[in-house]
């Protein structure tokens, strides 16, 4: 079985992007890793360098900043970097430049590999999701944020990078047919120093909008993100990759939060309560099929 990491990343410095820490997170699991590095003018190239592993193979992309309907451009450097992937690899593992997992893991996502390697029914592996937010120990627990997401593909050519990255597709626009493999993506696009935040999200919403929306509908006189418009979080009590530990030890800011306040209007606060009571999520939206 050959497995194929892949992600791509700009501006990982200017940002603040954990790109190391998420490509040294898979990378034990991986026989190679394709990095599509695009027209940065930070030093994130030296950055990827700096992992100094052989496995490691980086492709160097342009952006189309005018892909700005629904984050396709983010599709489109994902499809860079799956393409690049060797063709006798089995299984591409795809990570954004903010998402990580835990080693702990590794012994679960291998076996999910193997158990599924020549069960052709299976395009794809399933994860659960933590979306931390505001600090390292608050998560976003409310319908806003999605649940699963696939991360495992087959390495095929029908396959594709779906919308604004954060799934797949394959041919004639089908959902995958995945299965759940119990592991879990730590997601820390939410938390990080509350200016760069704040930079980010002035950046980064052009990639879905026009600048006259980006300018009515994102601060530009802030130079920090307001984390307390959030709607509701709880507090995380496990432990984080251990990949993210110096980046966590570096913190530079402080994030409170009262974990019983739900910022939310009265339909959502019911399906809310209804979903932490019995585990069911009404109306979800599923970007998969599992079989």
């Amino acid at each position: 079985m050959k497995v194929a990491g892949f992600t791509f990343i700009r501006n990982a410095i200017k940002y603040d992007y954990p790109i190391i820490e998420a490509i040294t997170s898979v990378l034990p699991l991986c026989d190679e890793f394709v990095v599509a590095l695009g027209n940065s003018d930070d030093g994130t190239l030296g950055l990827i360098e700096s992992i100094a592993s052989p496995k490691i193979r980086i492709i160097h992309t342009i952006w189309d900043d005018t892909l700005r309907e629904g984050g396709r451009v983010l599709a489109v450097e994902t499809d860079k970097a799956l393409r690049a992937i060797s063709p006798d690899a089995d299984w591409a593992f795809y990570i954004q430049g903010d998402e990580a997992i835990n080693e702990t893991q590794h012994p679960i996502i291998r076996a999910a590999m193997e158990r599924y390697l020549a069960d052709n029914q299976v395009d794809g592996l399933l994860f659960d999701y933590l979306h931390f937010y505001g600090s390292y120990q608050y998560l976003g627990d409310s319908p806003r944020w999605y649940r699963r997401e696939v991360r495992i593909v087959r390495n095929r050519a029908d396959i594709y990078s779906y919308r604004d990255a954060q799934g797949f597709r394959k041919e004639k626009d089908q959902k995958l047919s995945v299965k759940p493999i119990f592991a879990q993506i730590y997601h820390y696009g939410w938390v990080k120093n509350p200016q760069k935040q704040q930079a980010k999200a002035q950046s980064f919403n052009k990639l879905w909008h026009s600048d006259e929306w980006v300018k009515e509908n994102v601060k530009q006189e802030e130079n920090q993100y307001d984390y307390y418009q959030i709607d509701s979080l709880k507090l995380f009590d496990g432990k984080h990759p251990s990949v993210m530990e110096a980046r966590i030890q570096r913190t530079d800011w402080v994030f409170e939060f009262d974990v019983s306040r739900k910022n939310m209007k009265l339909k959502y606060l019911v399906r809310y309560w209804f979903e932490k009571t019995t585990g069911y999520r009404p109306f979800e939206y599923k970007n998969y099929r599992i079989v």
